[in-house]
């Protein structure tokens, strides 16, 4: 019996990686099914909803008006605003 005990498994971090690097480099290019049918490696659609679902709740990706994947995650921006005196909540 699965571990979690839902009948589906986590991604690996492998896996994480590789779909984070496509979206990166096409970001705003394809709608999720097609961007599944793209990935340089194959996977089961419901690992790849899973990573989607992931990325989505960390606030790396969003779904722009046409439904296409965008990446979103700028973490050097995140720390800029971050070290700005101006802007801390008091």
């Amino acid at each position: 019996m699965p571990a979690c005990g839902h009948g589906t498994h986590s991604p690996r971090l492998d896996t994480i990686l590789m779909v984070e690097e496509f979206i990166r480099e096409h970001s705003g290019e394809y709608r999720r099914r097609a961007l599944w049918e793209n990935l340089p490696k194959r996977m089961m659609y419901q690992t790849f909803k899973t990573v989607i679902e992931y990325l989505e709740a960390s606030g790396k990706i969003a779904s722009d008006s046409q439904g296409k994947i965008c990446w979103i995650h700028n973490p050097e921006l995140v720390r800029k605003y971050a070290l700005r005196e101006d802007l801390r909540i008091r």
